[in-house]
């Protein structure tokens, strides 16, 4: 038996009462530092500034980022009930995934190893306070 699973159990009932919307993109093939420069651009904006912001970016990972935003609104309009106008982008993040490792043949028969890496994108948006 667990130790302290009454307690345990009322700690992950209170979490998942508290759970932000959040949506993941995974495995997509971009550097995770390429993405960073976008989503440093975002974070802290209200959800629409964020996707116009993003239309108007010519970066390569601005389309996989506009795709996580509007993902986590959508999953707070539809399963938090929240409204748009209320959620900012409140944490926004990139981890590195997989590495595709690549061969480059040189010469004298030898080869020099080509990275390829790829990105997990995680964006978890949240309403604002009111000031009294």
């Amino acid at each position: 038996m667990a130790k302290r699973m009454r307690e345990k159990a009322e700690i992950r009932k209170e979490n998942k009462k508290n759970q932000r919307p959040t949506a993941h993109a995974r495995y997509i093939r971009i550097s995770p530092t390429k993405v960073r420069v976008v989503i440093d651009t975002v974070r802290g904006k209200s959800v629409n500034e964020a996707l116009a912001i993003l239309k108007a970016t010519p970066k390569a990972a601005s389309e996989a980022v506009y795709k996580v935003i509007a993902s986590a609104a959508a999953n707070a309009e539809h399963n938090k009930d929240m409204s748009r106008d209320s959620l900012y982008v409140a944490e926004i993040f990139a981890d590195c995934g997989p590495i595709l490792k690549r061969m480059n043949p040189v010469s004298q028969g030898r080869g020099h190893r080509i990275n390829k890496r790829t990105s997990h994108i995680t964006a978890i948006l949240d309403t604002y306070k009111e000031v009294k």
